[in-house]
């Protein structure tokens, strides 16, 4: 039986003059079938600073970058259609960290998965 890879990595970026870092694990195996918890501590802003959303990217090998989805400042969330009964965003604001939970994962779900701060 085939395992699921996903990989995240740092991502850094800069918006407005301030220094923004999210910093997420480095690799993940999930045997197809199971769920996946992907975190992301983000420093440089608040997880409830009204300027910003936080989403999830995903982009499997040789393809496109695909949106996953987003939590914003108020808790409200919002996922790309075909995806919004896999993937669950939820953040812990104590902790600053924002986290990605996939359910019955596949095969079809290998990726590198980013978070990224939406201004």
């Amino acid at each position: 039986m085939g395992a699921i890879v996903a990989l995240a990595v740092l991502l850094g970026i800069l918006s407005y003059g301030d220094c923004v870092e999210l910093t997420q694990p480095g690799s993940m195996v999930v045997t197809p079938g199971h769920s996946l918890t992907i975190s992301c501590k983000v420093s440089g802003y608040s997880l409830t600073s009204s300027c910003c959303c936080t989403n999830w990217i995903r982009q499997p090998a040789g393809k496109a970058l695909e949106w996953v989805g987003r939590i914003c400042y108020d808790g409200s969330t919002a996922y790309k259609d075909s995806l919004k009964n896999k993937f669950t965003i939820s953040r812990d604001t104590s902790s600053s960290t924002m986290s990605l939970h996939g359910s019955s994962m596949q095969t079809g779900d290998t990726a590198v998965y980013y978070c990224a701060r939406e201004s």
